[in-house]
C-alpha cells in the first residue's frame, strides 16, 4: 500500500481513472464483438453501418490514451478487411 501523501492521492486517481478506461475497453469490445456477429450472419448493409461506430470508439480510446494509436489502427484494419470480405 502508498504510504507517503502523494502516492496515495495518485493512487486514488488511478483507481478513478481506472473506471472510465474499462468502461472504454468495454465498449470497444463489445461493439466489436457485434460487428462480427453481422459479419458471420452476412449481413453487409449492417455491418458497413457498425464499421463506422466500431472506429469511433476505437478513435475515441486512443484520443483518451485507453488503447494505443498503433493498436487501434491495427483493428480498424482487420476489421475493415473482414467487411470487405463479404
Amino acid at each position: 500500500m502508498s504510504i507517503t501523501r502523494g502516492a496515495k492521492k495518485s493512487h486514488r486517481s488511478s483507481l478513478r481513472k481506472r473506471v472510465f478506461n474499462l468502461r472504454r475497453k468495454d465498449k470497444v469490445s463489445r461493439s466489436i464483438k457485434s460487428l462480427k456477429k453481422l459479419v458471420t450472419a452476412g449481413k453487409k448493409k449492417e455491418a458497413l453501418a457498425m464499421i463506422r461506430e466500431v472506429q469511433s470508439a476505437l478513435d475515441k480510446a486512443v484520443k483518451n490514451k485507453t488503447l494505443k494509436k498503433n493498436t487501434a489502427s491495427r483493428k480498424k484494419s482487420r476489421l475493415s478487411k473482414l467487411v470487405k470480405g463479404l
